[in-house]
């Protein structure tokens, strides 16, 4: 997720994985035995937590094949679930106690890496989280 500056009094809880079904590596690809491939993606995210969007970098340009391992993608990041982001707005009473005045949850975007590999016959995906 990108970097957010709160304001005085507020805090941020969440924006992190609930569910993460990792991509299939596409079988009618597997036995050509393709270098890694990497895929970068970035999950626009609603404030309900649910995936809405997956933006890959550079699909307009990518090959056949390459479409099939960002379908791959595409296809499990949008059953992907989070814990919804929220921000709260904390201020003091007269006494000096602190008390929430608002608490509100809002879309987010996070960018992760996919990479598919072959180890010998046996497919591999590895997924992590790109910082920003």
């Amino acid at each position: 997720m990108r970097q957010v500056t709160l304001a005085l009094g507020q805090t941020s809880t969440g924006a992190t994985p609930l569910e993460q079904p990792v991509p299939v590596y596409p079988p009618s690809l597997q036995v050509l035995h393709m270098p890694p491939q990497d895929i970068e993606a970035r999950l626009v995210v609603d404030a309900q937590g649910k995936v809405g969007e997956v933006r890959v970098k550079d699909e307009a340009q990518a090959d056949p094949s390459h479409r099939q391992f960002i379908e791959a993608v595409r296809a499990a990041a949008m059953r992907w679930t989070f814990v919804p982001w929220r921000t709260q707005q904390w201020a003091a009473d007269a006494n000096g106690d602190a008390h929430s005045v608002g608490d509100h949850a809002q879309p987010f975007e996070v960018g992760y890496l996919f990479r598919f590999a072959m180890n010998g016959d046996a497919p591999v995906v590895e997924v992590r989280a790109k910082p920003q």
